[in-house]
């Protein structure tokens, strides 16, 4: 717990997962949150834990908090109880994270501790506040469109899911949707997100709707830095190509399969020493199954994602589900690597890049898996791309800062 200092402004934070380790990009984007807002306020922080491996981090963000209330929860219990949804008419996102254990402590920590502002990380979370009068200020970080992410999903599906994952799309909305009417904020990850929301709830105050975009720790993410080659057994020349994020999300899956079976074999027509390193934690069976082809290697979760990153001649994020801000890209622009990527991938950063250097940075993009395999092979054959590296970091430094993201949040805390 922190400890005793000036007397601070109590405040309210639910997660709907915990914010440590910023180790995926939901929980880099609430961890920086936490550290800001525990600048200002007494942080009372509700979240769960669903990875048992999460507990041993818990005394990590009770530094930065007043109390901490965290419930563990399974994965695969919540699915269960989420289908109590198709008989409430509601989303399967807001059962699936409605315990009732979260909701006495929100009552009981908000009448004890008299907490008047009230900041909800993530839609399913709101739901724990709605019915709290005596809040006198209600923010929330959606991140992303999550209802448009159910409507990819089902694009990409068919049959049953296809139905179970548009639903999901049609319910949530009509929740963000309230929400976003209920609230005094809703914040989003980057302007494309926002302005999205906008024109698919058009009930909504666009006042009320705005965004603060995601950083990097430049110092960390540095190529500068030194670190152990985790390829050395490949030798000096052989071309390495990797991917980094959790490979327990979907659009995670999708992506790399996608590159395994349809991208990379073009790429080895004319680089057959080529490998291509898929590096996140909780890989599943398809994932582990394409490290059976030559070529292509799955680690699991590592402990430091900047060695793979480092010593590799090129990053790829050939995502074609994605919403948002690809930290994985960020942090590899801020290790000087050129980045191989789609354009969902890119949406939220390009729109920076473009706005902010009159056009003068271009990023590698196509969505094309014959194209991708050109400009990885180009990117190979070349060799040296200390400029564009550079440059990517420069952009990264001046327009990508969590210090100046965060200071945005200030004003939509005052009442």
């Amino acid at each position: 717990m922190i400890e005793p200092s000036a007397k601070k402004e109590p405040l309210l934070l639910l997660v709907h997962r915990i914010p440590y380790p910023p180790n995926k990009g939901d929980k880099i984007r609430s961890f920086n949150l936490l550290k800001f807002l525990s600048t200002t306020f007494d942080i009372y922080l509700g979240a769960f834990i669903d990875d048992p491996e999460d507990k041993k981090y818990i005394y990590k963000v009770e530094e930065y908090c007043k109390d901490v209330h965290l419930i563990e929860i399974n994965p695969k219990q919540r699915k269960l109880a989420s289908l109590s949804a198709f008989f409430s008419s509601e989303a399967l996102s807001l059962p699936y994270y409605r315990l009732a254990p979260m909701q006495l402590w929100v009552d009981n920590i908000v009448s004890a501790k008299t907490i008047k502002k009230h900041f909800v990380y993530s839609s399913p979370m709101a739901q724990y506040i709605q019915n709290i009068d005596s809040a006198e200020l209600k923010v929330i970080d959606f991140v992303d469109v999550d209802s448009e992410k159910w409507k990819q999903y089902s694009e990409k599906h068919s049959g049953l899911m296809k139905w179970v994952y548009a639903r999901e799309a049609r319910k949530l909305l009509e929740f963000e949707k309230q929400v976003s009417n209920e609230f005094d904020w809703s914040l989003f990850v980057s302007k494309n997100e926002a302005d999205l929301f906008k024109q698919l709830a058009p009930v909504s105050i666009d006042e009320k709707v705005t965004y603060y975009s995601n950083g990097v720790d430049t110092a960390y993410f540095s190529p500068e830095i030194e670190l152990e080659n985790p390829y050395i057994e490949h030798g000096k020349n052989t071309p390495i190509m990797v991917f980094t994020g959790a490979m327990d999300y979907w659009a995670n899956q999708e992506a790399v399969i996608w590159f395994a079976e349809s991208i990379f074999p073009i790429l080895k027509q004319n680089c057959p020493d080529a490998c291509f390193y898929i590096v996140g934690s909780r890989p599943s069976e398809k994932i582990m199954f394409l490290s059976e082809k030559a070529g292509i290697f799955v680690t699991g979760g590592v402990n430091d994602i900047r060695p793979y990153i480092n010593f590799a001649n090129l990053v790829v994020a050939p995502l074609r589900i994605a919403r948002g801000i690809q930290n994985k890209v960020l942090e590899a622009m801020a290790m000087e690597k050129p980045v191989v990527a789609t354009h969902a991938a890119m949406v939220g950063i390009d729109t920076s890049f473009e706005k902010n250097t009159n056009g003068e940075f271009k990023s590698y993009t196509s969505d094309s898996a014959d194209e991708i395999a050109q400009i990885c092979e180009k990117i190979i054959l070349d060799g040296d791309h200390k400029d564009l590296g550079k440059q990517g970091r420069e952009l990264v430094i001046n327009h990508f800062s969590w210090d100046s993201h965060l200071d945005k949040i200030t004003k939509y805390l005052k009442k």
